[in-house]
Order: structure tokens, then sequence, then C-alpha cells
């Protein structure tokens, strides 16, 4: 399968799912923010999750993650996937979309194009590091985010 766009809109754009957690117990949740890279001679995904949204637990729990993109037709399932919470029911259910457990993590039937990434890294970010209009516009009410970096160990 082919995965053609370009890096600076395939989160921003067209919006993805990143899902943490076993078979038994995970989230997703829709993010626009992450970019795929290069670190360490690893190609790698990052994303940013913050510490509170039901996701950052499970990515805290677990060594795995996927970051898995959508057809257009899928655009209001991820946007019930990004104001839902798990913690207040199955969100995943309301959307529509079939899971797709993997050994190491969970996706969607639904998805062109899944990144199984294993956790290299993560860090908070700091708000005394930022520029003031970012954290006037962003984190005004919340803490900032945790910053994860996996490498991309599969492409289904």
């Amino acid at each position: 399968m082919e995965f053609k766009t370009s890096a600076f809109e395939v989160f921003d754009k067209e919006w993805a799912l990143l899902t943490a957690g076993t078979e038994q117990s995970y989230n997703t949740m829709t993010i626009s923010w992450g970019g795929l890279g290069t670190l360490w001679s690893r190609p790698v995904a990052t994303v940013y999750v913050k510490p509170v949204r039901y996701t950052h637990q499970f990515m805290e729990q677990n060594d795995y993650f996927t970051v898995s993109f959508y057809p257009e037709q899928y655009r209001h399932a991820l946007g019930i996937l990004g104001t839902l919470s798990g913690r207040d029911g199955d969100k995943v259910a309301k959307a529509g979309l079939v899971p797709r457990f993997l050994k190491e993590g969970v996706t969607f039937q639904e998805a062109r194009v899944t990144l199984l990434c294993r956790k290299l890294y993560s860090q908070d970010l700091d708000a005394s590091r930022m520029p003031q209009d970012v954290v006037k516009d962003y984190y005004r009410t919340e803490g900032p985010h945790t910053m994860y970096i996996g490498e991309v160990v599969e492409i289904l």
C-alpha cells in the first residue's frame, strides 16, 4: 500500500488516530499534531498528548502505539473520536470503526495506513521554553503536552 501525502499535511489536514493499549484495554484519540522523520538512524513518528487526555495513561503504560490514517469518508468518525472521551463509554462503537488487534497494538480495519511504533522516548514539554504566544494560545488552562517518539517498526 502506498502512502503518498505531504509530511506537513498528513496530521494537520487529514488527521490521524493515536491508539495505545491491548485487546483487553485500549484507547484511541484523534490527533492533528505529529511528525514523521528520522532519529538515531531510525524511522520515527512523533505525537503529542496532553496529560489530561485518557489516552495519556495508555501511552505511559504501553511500549507500543499505533498512528493510523483514514480515507476522507471517515472524517466524521475521527471527529467523534476526537470529541468524546473513552472514560465515558465506548466511543469506538459510536464512531462505527472496527478494531483490529495486532500482536503489539491496536488499529482499525478502516485505516488506509497504520504505523506500528515502539516507544523510544517521552518527555513533557516545558512551557518556560516556549514562545509566550504559544503558552497563551494553548496552555492557559491545562499543562503542556507530553511528546512521544516511537520507532516505526511496521507499516500496515
